[in-house]
């Protein structure tokens, strides 16, 4: 049975807090206890030892000891609970407490066992004897004994004690318990909350809803980067589907426009309303040449997938490469009563692809020529800089709308000024120029305003581009 992440932080953290709990109570109570344990046993053999050394006061040599001192010695033993018994130098018993407060040790022993047995590890002991020396001026003049049971020690001070920090203990694990599940509740839902949303939002996109957005507000960065991405993942296939979608409309009206001139042409022909003529031949052949033109850009979009190929990289003079591109498009300027200017930076060596560089260049100076008007002017600039390498390609002509200027390096786009079928294209040629630039580790960018003109900045780095010298 699979569990939901929130059900899983909890347990974990859950038994996390137990498992700390238990340890740390169990190890805390047993080195108390031992310490406690220990410091009532050092308590109790000093307690004896006082005692030693106050019957070593009150001994006397000769008379041995009054009836007043050994009614104070017998009070000591009642009160320790302690067997006390004092023999002098000939071995023969001067003083004895009797065994009546051992026996009551020994049930109150029982008692106090049968009280700790939750709480405690001590257990009524077995019956000890110490032995003291009786002396006099430090000179040993007999023998001091003390007898008691393993308990004795333990009073009700020690044992009201040694139960309430054992109670302590239990209570401070529960409580820690408690607010451990608590915690646990908490951090988990701040965890699996957005992202329980976030999979919502993924789902929608999955099924369809390329406007879902996902507005999860979290303080984690992990979680804040996935929610980024996801929104960056349905921005992307949200432009993409309506370049798709605007692509087919314009293929599917181009396509229709010189096939449904192609069907009444022929038609007319069947049906001997024209005859065969040589100008309606050439419009066949126009009409033609519009579907092949429409074809080609098709492949280009094929194309596009291998722009990642290796460069047939090579070292050029790349102002007289820009010097010959110019020359070569010259005429068609000419034709379309445009003007074509150069400002080149002369003697630029560098390692490129010289085929994708023509490609790239051809492209966007037929674009200028598609979209200058008569009278026009076009200047392609080359400049050497510190770090880089600079090609700008600049005209007076139609420009490009604000609303478009984002979307003219997405693949399939064409603005609404190049839809003209005689100057419109696929929106696949600056796709493959952004490629071939950024294949070369350069970039690409255009300013631009409608009805004054563009111009297209590439920009190369010199550590990329440059040969050795």
């Amino acid at each position: 049975m699979k569990l939901s992440l929130s059900k899983k932080l909890s347990l974990g953290f859950l038994l996390t807090a137990i498992v700390s709990i238990f340890i740390a109570v169990l190890i805390s109570n047993y080195m108390i206890d031992e310490k406690f344990n220990n410091y009532l046993i050092d308590e109790h053999k000093n307690k004896v030892e006082k005692i030693a050394t106050i019957i070593d006061g009150l001994y006397n040599e000769k008379t041995g000891f009054s009836s007043s001192n050994k009614d104070e010695i017998l009070r000591y033993a009642n009160a320790e609970e302690l067997y006390i018994e004092v023999k002098d130098a000939t071995g023969d018993v001067a003083l004895t407490s009797g065994n009546s407060n051992l026996q009551n040790q020994t049930m109150m022993g029982s008692m106090m066992g049968t009280m700790m047995n939750n709480f405690s590890s001590i257990k009524p002991g077995q019956y000890t004897e110490d032995s003291y020396p009786l002396s006099k001026n430090n000179k040993k003049i007999g023998t001091i004994v003390f007898g008691y049971y393993g308990t004795s020690f333990l009073n009700a001070g020690s044992l009201t004690f040694k139960m309430t920090l054992n109670h302590s203990f239990f209570i401070s694990g529960v409580i820690a318990l408690i607010f451990g599940l608590i915690v646990s509740i908490f951090l988990s839902k701040q965890l699996s909350s957005p992202l329980t949303k976030i999979t919502d939002t993924a789902n929608r996109i999955r099924n369809g809803d390329l406007e879902a957005r996902s507005h999860v507000t979290s303080k984690t960065k992990e979680i804040d980067d996935l929610k980024a991405s996801i929104n960056y993942l349905a921005e992307t296939l949200q432009k993409q589907e309506l370049l798709r979608k605007r692509l087919t409309s314009d293929m599917a009206h181009e396509l229709r426009t010189p096939l449904t001139n192609l069907k009444t042409h022929i038609e007319a022909l069947l049906d001997k309303v024209w005859e065969p003529t040589e100008k309606i031949l050439t419009s066949f052949y126009e009409e033609i040449e519009r579907l092949i033109k429409l074809v080609e850009g098709l492949n280009n979009i094929a194309k596009l997938e291998q722009t990642n190929l290796n460069l047939n990289k090579s070292r050029f003079n790349l102002s007289l490469e820009l010097e010959e591109i110019i020359t070569s498009f010259q005429p068609q300027y000419s034709n379309s009563a445009l003007k074509i200017y150069s400002n080149l930076v002369p003697n630029v060596e560098v390692l490129m692809d010289k085929d994708k560089l023509k490609q790239v260049m051809y492209n966007l100076l037929s674009n200028s020529l598609k979209y200058s008007r008569g009278g026009g002017e076009v200047t392609l600039y080359l400049k050497s800089e510190v770090n880089n390498i600079t090609v700008e390609l600049k005209d007076n002509g139609i420009g490009i709308s604000e609303k478009d200027l984002p979307f003219i390096f997405e693949r399939f786009y064409r603005s609404d000024e190049s839809r003209d079928k005689n100057t419109g294209g696929t929106g696949i040629g600056l796709t493959i120029v952004k490629a071939i630039i950024e294949a070369h580790k350069g970039t690409i960018n255009v300013k631009s305003k409608l009805g004054e003109g563009s111009t297209f900045i590439l920009v190369f780095p010199k550590s990329i581009i440059k040969p050795d010298e």
